[in-house]
């Protein structure tokens, strides 16, 4: 792991434990086996969906992005705003928020779409 993803584990520490699986050139943040986070370049992006997606957007915090076959690909995976890493309490809370996104794109994805 690297220094970063280590670090992640003392600012999410209110929420819970977390680990980090190497994939794609960065890390995978998990929780309770659910990936809620993505880091590239040590850089933290969290998981968000429909419903919480303008929570970052109004920060101006930018989606994950990769080029692919020369297009761009955007992830639903956005910037973690920088107050996290100064505070534990706003860190648990957007953790919260990613892990229950990410917990129902699971479960949506067992079940079939249903």
């Amino acid at each position: 792991m690297s220094e970063f993803t280590d670090y992640l584990r003392e600012v999410f520490a209110q929420f819970g434990p977390v680990h980090a699986r190497k994939m794609f050139g960065g890390y995978g943040l998990y929780h309770d086996g659910v990936m809620f986070g993505l880091v590239a370049d040590d850089t933290l992006y969290l998981k968000a969906d429909a419903a919480t997606r303008d929570r970052f957007l109004s920060r101006g915090l930018a989606a994950f992005e990769y080029e692919k076959n020369g297009k761009t690909v955007a992830m639903s995976y956005y910037l973690a705003p920088e107050e996290i890493f100064d505070d534990p309490e706003t860190a648990c809370v957007w953790a919260k928020q990613s892990f229950a996104v990410a917990f129902r794109a699971k479960a949506t994805r067992r079940s079939g779409g249903r």
